[in-house]
């Protein structure tokens, strides 16, 4: 058993299906991370082509208590995670022939080099929206552009980042 997934010997040592990285992907980022679970973290959409983060908001989100609006560190923070959930997924879109426990270790040794957010707009909605794109990634590093919206699609801030994947 490991530790660090509880997931049965059997599960990991058998080859990686992107599917079932998705659902451990999803799992991770909504439930196992704890600061991710204080954001209320939801993925809205996990595949190679479509990544959407989803948090609603709430009354401890707020940084500017006279117009009620989003704090900037809850956008950077939603930014950077979209980022490494995009990272991640890249990796795993060179993970041919990997078994499920290589893959999800791989997930382990990735962090945040640097993060760059453009706020373009007060945070101001009921929820908010995060996707992305990776710009490029190598066998170290991705680099990756996300945005973040509100749910009328108002752009709100932009971010590049980039991460160890390797």
């Amino acid at each position: 058993m490991n530790a660090t997934y509880a997931l049965p010997e059997e599960i990991l040592n058998k080859q990686a299906k992107p599917e079932e990285i998705f659902s451990y992907l999803k799992k991770i980022y909504e439930d196992m991370m704890p600061f991710d679970r204080v954001l209320g973290v939801k993925i809205e959409s996990l595949d190679f082509d479509d990544i959407c983060v989803r948090v609603d908001m709430k009354p401890e989100f707020v940084g500017n208590f006279v117009k009620d609006i989003l704090h900037g560190g809850v956008i950077s923070s939603v930014l950077d995670l979209t980022g490494g959930l995009i990272a991640s997924v890249g990796v795993l879109k060179r993970s041919n022939g990997e078994t499920v426990g290589q893959v999800l270790d791989r997930f382990t040794r990735m962090g945040t080099i640097d993060l760059r957010v453009d706020y373009l707009r007060s945070g101001v909605g009921q929820y908010f929206l995060s996707k992305g794109y990776i710009l490029r990634i190598g066998s170290k590093v991705a680099v990756v552009r996300t945005e973040f919206k509100n749910e009328k699609s108002v752009l709100i801030a932009a971010g590049t980042s980039s991460y160890v994947v390797g």
